[in-house]
């Protein structure tokens, strides 16, 4: 099993890649077409400006033979942060077109819904629900909680997409599962065992 973490410019690779070690997963980070079309899984991870991340995207060279893995040959991917964020077709955060291949965009957190005790950005540990049906939290500790660091969140158009909620002042959706597309806007790689058990159900059962 080859699972690339996606090299565009953009994130803290090497701690994902430390993560899924620590499961006994190997992994490889790489910026090479020929690494993307031989993986069996893929994870996109991001960090930072919406359109920072889309733009560095293109001039990787990687846009096309992606397409051509998730959406021809249904490779499964998870987008970590800002990378679930680049799965949907906008982002209020910013101009360019996303991905697209989730309906739906990224929008700031609504601030007038927020009170004094909701910063923004949204930093530190949440517990998150609605996620039972879906295989990537299969044998889930209880009550699980992720780590979060971000500003905007997912708004999708199909309720069946959301993988997950969470509320920060109100709810909103905290990933995305559409046949072999997922992502989290929560960090696995900091979120110690729950995080663990997430990228060790990916590689698993997708």
């Amino acid at each position: 099993m080859i699972l690339t973490i996606i090299d565009y410019g953009v994130g803290n690779l090497s701690s994902i890649k430390n993560m899924l070690k620590k499961i006994g997963v190997d992994s490889i980070i790489s910026n090479k077409t020929d690494d993307l079309i031989n993986a069996d899984k893929l994870i996109l991870p991001g960090v930072g400006h919406f359109d920072y991340g889309i733009q560095h995207l293109h001039e990787s060279g990687l846009m096309d033979p992606l397409n051509d893995k998730v959406l021809q040959h249904k490779t499964p991917i998870l987008g970590i942060c800002l990378g679930v964020q680049l799965l949907t077709q906008s982002s209020e955060e910013g101009k360019e077109k996303g991905l697209g291949w989730i309906k739906g965009r990224t929008v700031a957190f609504d601030k007038p819904k927020l009170d004094g005790n909701h910063k923004i950005p949204h930093m530190g540990w949440i517990d998150i629900k609605g996620f039972e049906n879906s295989k990537l939290f299969t044998g889930m500790y209880d009550e699980p909680r992720f780590y979060f660091v971000h500003s905007y969140h997912l708004q999708l158009d199909n309720p069946a997409d959301v993988l997950a909620t969470a509320n920060y002042g109100y709810n909103f959706a905290i990933g995305i599962e559409h046949e072999n597309i997922l992502g989290v806007q929560f960090h696995p790689e900091k979120s110690h065992k729950y995080g663990m058990k997430l990228l060790e159900n990916f590689v698993k059962y997708y």
